[in-house]
């Protein structure tokens, strides 16, 4: 980790007090061409020479390295220091070259008053190191300023700069490391207390035999001691070189040494006074340069390293350090109360400044092997969550030095929130666990300061695009920005971190979140118009919330959503979102649309398109039921403004006593009327969008029926039912039938809510005016209050007639016994109510019910008894079953009738003998049912000729391809253009399934197409080319001849059809056949592809349709691939081997 340079401060140049004598200064009174000449003569690699000879080892003496000490004895280890001592001494007074050194060490020992001789070797040692070390820092700065680098030639090629005289070698950098580690081990760690720092004997073997040697007790004093080397190392970090090697290495030792010699107290509480010799010679004026030192240096230092090292020296550990392989040693020492309270004061500081917080967490975590390195140790920190939980906790736990909890949280806040937006790649999964555990911790103890202080500066964005109040929004021109894009993605990105990923439904939390909905809505609207990285965390977000909230509160969300409940802060009138450069959304000042009639209509968009949005967010939301729930609601809704609609018709004033009164009549009654479409709009697209997974059990699906109910008991007693309340009851009686009648296995429990339909079906049965009506709901509520103890045969046939299938054989003349031997866990309900979705479901009934997933019996077993109608795989068909489901196949019901044709279909695909006996009946009823109007019915004719056309194509395609032309003789008139397109569609699908075989077919559907293509109906022209160009596409090889019939209409239609929708298909078969023959163009098409080329360069030159245009130069791209691919074939590098005979 880099340490940038560390500048002097006075702090530390006050710790060296000049002595009594004055020669404190000296150097600097010294003239400039004094210092330039020694300058000079002095050279660096001359000082780091005499470091090397002090800490080198001696000829045939012990090594200083750690390995030759590992047995080495104490006296050994004087022996070397002295003998290292006296060859210094001796190569400076003998060696003639090195007199600039001792004169240079003279005049530093003469500054360095408090660096008093000893007879401790120790002690002695390391005041020569340190002497030497001031030594070499002078001379560095004494060759910086007399270093003057040559003005740089503009006529020579640039080269890199020339280093500075002053700089270290990597070398020359190991040596100072060395002798700073002897400083440090020698004259500093040895005089600290117990429990301050980590001890000697707890770090190196070499620092284990030093601990022992050295003698405390001699003069000078320990603490005069320590505060020498303080000084001195102070001193020469002044130097940005030097300091960086200091304040990287042996910043916790510095720190410790400070903090003994400033805040260590004479006497702590508890204990006994300090030895005297501990705080001989310092007084309490150096104590305060102490302190002041302290500070310089924390201030400076790279603040995560400040705090790693403050908490090392905080916390110690009461437990042992272990080592593989070996035993547990003795067990460090607990720092001093004194200490641990000045180290808490210290760190809360760190955390009060700017970027503190940042600075906390990034020590604290990249001790854990965070940072510039990575790897592995990386990961392992990042999936340390509980490391994550503890610094939250203490970002949320107030310190003490703080003025108050809110002054606090005023400062820590606005940090916490920044740790959301690292976008390191190492330590930003960490950053924002730590934010959002410290935020959710925040709101869950202190909710009011964390809402003013956290979830609302948030929010402020979003917040912002609905509450422009203090801004003049008329006087702003169109287009000016209000909320920037990397605010807005900012703002949308913190609130799923902070409310999605940490996933805590407090009531705070969603209660800050209820302004901000309506907007967060409003911006996942248009980020389904285009393509936007807002989308997704939009819709999470308001999933979460519509999950994380009761159903009341979810289900007047939704309502707010839609515009029918409680008003709900959407984005504000005179703004807009605008799709921004970055992918994302900012708000600017929205146009002002004179022409009223532009306006109403971007507005009836704008809603219509926020109730196709919302229907599509509740299709996430039907495994939890919210979806059934709100279609009930909107049910209930729709029944509530029916009847308040119907009582206020009659209640019009015929004379009102001013025309403020009767203008807010018709205000109330315009809003009436307009909550009444948007209900009938909204159910109106759940049922088109969720209708079949809509309801998820049986409670859901008896308060629709009870709705429904209801609708018509207010209906009848206005007056006669409609077709639609008609139809509408038929079909919610019948699905009680069915339940009844054994769909679905009831239990206790839901006979409770199905009683809540008696009192319904009894006013029902009262007031209906046909019979079956009444007989068939007073049977139903006879089924009920009996629990289905007894049940008519009406019941049963209604349930036949919903479900369309037979009701099991285990009902004996009428009434139907429950299975005593039935568990009640074996009796749970299921649902399958919901429409066909394919050939393998079986089909039930059109109304709008979905299934949910029945539970398992006691084997494993689904418990649900479903029996599939006439004509599933799994049922045996008879000729009298065949004529039924002929005759439902013209049915009024449009539910039965598209049933019976889906039970036809399924007849043919599995070949049944007496279904394909009658193939002209069922090709008859096939074909009169495409000309329906409802597309559940014509769909389903549709793929039933097709599979007839498969099974039999000779019989069936002259007479499909008879009625495309309209020259089928026992048709009725013309065919209309609708059918014919129907009939088109069903050729397709007949050649889709022929494959190959349709060759047999080439001519009579090509012909047919090109005639089509010159129907005078647009759309008819548009689709026989859309045909043609699907059947020349599988043809490939096999339209031969055909080819130039193609291009010939083709080329006409495209030159001579003044409708765009014609030009559009006919240059898209183009683009079809090109896509499809891909290299085999050049084969297939090598006679007219010239034509082609032709055709398509005059479309883009001259046809004015931009659509038509842009399929134009969709297929010259095709054409261009097609062409560079043929001219220039890939290169594939192979080897061909030839066994010879």
């Amino acid at each position: 980790m880099a340490v940038g340079p560390v500048l002097p401060s006075p702090y530390e140049a006050a710790l060296v007090r000049p002595s009594q004598d004055g020669v404190s200064g000296r150097c600097c009174a010294q003239p400039q061409w004094v210092r330039s000449a020694m300058a000079e003569s002095l050279k660096l690699e001359r000082v780091v020479e005499a470091l090397a000879l002090l800490l080198g080892r001696p000829e045939g003496g012990t090594g200083t390295d750690s390995g030759s000490l590992q047995t080495a004895k104490h006296a050994a280890l004087l022996e070397t220091l002295n003998s290292n001592l006296a060859a210094l001494e001796e190569k400076l007074g003998q060696d003639p070259q090195w007199n600039e050194l001792r004169s240079l060490r003279a005049e530093v020992r003469e500054q360095a008053a408090w660096l008093e001789s000893s007879t401790d070797v120790t002690w002695s040692f390391t005041c020569q190191v340190l002497l030497l070390l001031l030594s070499l820092k002078k001379c560095m700065i004494l060759l910086a300023a007399a270093y003057h680098p040559a003005k740089p030639n503009p006529r020579t090629a640039e080269a890199a700069p020339a280093l500075s005289p002053d700089t270290l070698s990597i070398s020359q950098q190991k040596t100072v490391q060395s002798a700073l580690q002897f400083v440090i081990t020698l004259g500093l760690c040895p005089y600290l207390l117990p429990g301050v720092g980590i001890p000697l004997k707890h770090r190196t073997e070499f620092s284990a035999v030093v601990q022992d040697v050295v003698s405390p007790h001699t003069a000078p004093s320990a603490l005069h001691r320590l505060y020498a080397s303080c000084t001195a190392l102070l001193q020469i970090a002044q130097h940005p070189s030097l300091g960086s090697l200091i304040l990287t290495r042996h910043l916790g030792d510095l720190i410790a040494g400070l903090c003994q010699l400033g805040f260590c107290p004479i006497k702590g509480k508890g204990e006994q006074a300090r030895p005297l010799e501990q705080l001989k010679g310092l007084t309490e004026e150096q104590r305060t340069h102490c302190r002041e030192a302290l500070k310089s240096v924390l201030d400076r230092v790279y603040q995560p390293l400040v705090v790693r090292e403050l908490l090392v020296l905080q916390g110690g550990s009461k437990q042992g350090l272990q080592s593989p392989g070996q035993e547990v040693k003795q067990p460090l020492a607990q720092a001093p109360a004194w200490l641990r309270h000045l180290c808490g004061q210290l760190l809360s500081e760190r955390l009060m400044r700017p970027s503190g917080v940042q600075a906390v967490v990034r020590g604290i975590m990249e001790g854990a092997g965070t940072g510039s390195a990575g790897g592995s140790g990386a990961e392992a920190a990042a999936a340390d969550w509980r490391k994550c939980d503890m610094v939250a906790r203490i970002l949320a736990s107030c310190p003490q030095q703080s003025l108050s909890l809110e002054d606090y949280y005023r400062q820590v806040c606005p940090q916490i929130l920044d740790l959301l937006h690292i976008q390191e790649k190492l330590t930003a999964h960490q950053f924002q666990r730590v934010a959002t555990t410290a935020l959710l911790t925040m709101a869950r103890e202190r909710p009011q300061l964390a809402v003013k202080y956290l979830l609302h500066p948030m929010l402020a964005p979003l917040l912002q695009c609905w509450d422009m109040a203090e801004l003049a929004m008329e006087d702003l021109p169109a287009g000016t920005v209000l909320v920037k894009e990397a605010e807005l993605s900012r703002c949308v990105e913190d609130v799923f971190k902070v409310y999605v990923a940490g996933n805590e439904a407090s009531d705070v939390l969603l209660e800050s979140l209820q302004p901000a909905l309506g907007v967060i809505f409003s911006l996942y609207c248009f980020t389904k118009q285009n393509v936007s990285h807002l989308r997704s965390p939009c819709q999470e977000i308001l999933l979460w919330v519509l999950e994380k909230s009761e159903r009341k509160v979810a289900l007047s969300m939704l309502e707010g959503f839609a515009g029918l409940g409680r008003t709900m802060q959407f984005l504000h009138p005179l703004c807009q979102f605008q799709v921004a450069g970055g992918g994302g959304a900012m708000v600017t000042v929205r146009e002002t649309i004179s022409d009223e009639e532009e306006a109403l209509y971007q507005k009836v968009s704008s809603e219509q398109w926020q109730m196709e949005q919302l229907v599509d967010l509740l299709t996430h939301c039907q495994k939890s039921g919210l979806a059934g729930d709100f279609f009930i609601c909107c049910l209930k809704e729709l029944t509530h403004v029916a009847a308040k609609d119907e009582a206020g018709s009659d209640a019009v004033p015929l004379s009102c006593e001013s025309l403020v009164e009767l203008e807010q009549y018709h205000s109330q009654h315009l809003v009436g009327q307009k909550k009444k479409l948007l209900v009938l709009q909204l159910v109106a697209m759940l049922c088109e969008r969720v209708s079949d997974t809509v309801f998820t059990d049986i409670v859901q699906v008896v308060e629709f029926v009870a709705v429904t109910l209801q609708r018509a008991c207010a209906s009848l007693a206005q007056g006669p039912e409609g077709a639609v309340e008609a139809q509408t009851l038929s079909m919610s009686m019948g699905l009680v039938a069915a339940m009844l009648g054994g769909a679905v296995q009831l239990k206790s429990s839901d006979f409770a809510f199905l009683k809540q339909l008696v009192p319904l079906l009894e006013e029902i049965s009262r007031i209906h005016p046909e019979p079956v009506i009444q007989e068939l709901a007073a049977d139903l509520r006879i089924t009920i209050c009996t629990h289905g103890a007894f049940s008519t045969q009406t019941v049963g046939t209604a349930a036949h007639s919903t479900l369309g299938k037979i009701i099991g054989s285990n009902r004996s003349g009428g009434q139907t016994h429950a299975n005593p031997t039935e568990s009640p866990e074996d009796k749970t309900a299921g649902l399958s109510l919901g429409p066909p979705q394919s050939n393998e479901n079986c089909s039930h009934t059109n109304s709008s019910m979905a299934s949910n997933p029945s539970p398992k019996g006691k084997n494993g077993d689904s418990t649900v008894q479903k029996e599939c109608p006439a004509g599933t795989p799994t049922a045996a068909h008879s000729p009298q079953q065949l004529q039924e489901l002929l005759l439902s196949a013209y049915d009024p019901e449009i539910p039965v009738r598209a049933a019976a044709l889906r039970g036809l279909s399924r007849l043919i695909e599995q070949r049944d003998p007496d279904g394909l006996k009658a193939q002209e009946k069922l090709l008859k009823v096939f074909l009169e049912n495409m000309e329906h109007e409802d597309s559940f019915v014509y769909l389903s004719a549709i793929q039933g000729v097709a599979l007839l056309s498969d099974v039999y194509p000779e019989q069936i395609l002259p007479c499909l391809l008879a009625q495309y032309g309209c020259t089928s003789p026992g048709t009725r008139g013309p065919q209309t253009a609708e059918t014919r397109m129907k009939v088109g569609e069903v050729l397709m699908r007949v050649t889709r399934a022929l494959g190959d075989m349709s060759c047999q077919y080439r001519a009579p559907l090509i012909h047919a197409f090109l005639r089509g293509a010159r129907d005078p109906d647009s759309t008819l022209r548009a689709s026989s080319l859309s045909n043609l160009g699907e059947l020349c596409q599988k043809l490939h090889f096999q339209l031969g001849s055909m080819v130039q019939e193609v291009t010939s209409c083709l080329t006409a239609i495209v030159k001579t059809a003044s409708e765009a929708e014609v030009r559009r298909a006919a240059v898209h078969v183009v683009v079809v056949l090109l896509r499809g023959l891909s290299e085999k163009a050049t084969e297939v098409l090598r006679d007219v592809l010239r034509d082609l080329y032709r055709l398509l360069k005059s479309v883009v030159v001259s046809d004015r349709d931009e659509v038509t245009v842009l399929h134009a130069q969709l297929a010259l791209e095709e054409l261009d691939d097609i062409m560079r691919r043929f001219l220039f074939p890939p290169q594939t590098l192979e080897k061909k081997l030839v066994v010879l005979p």
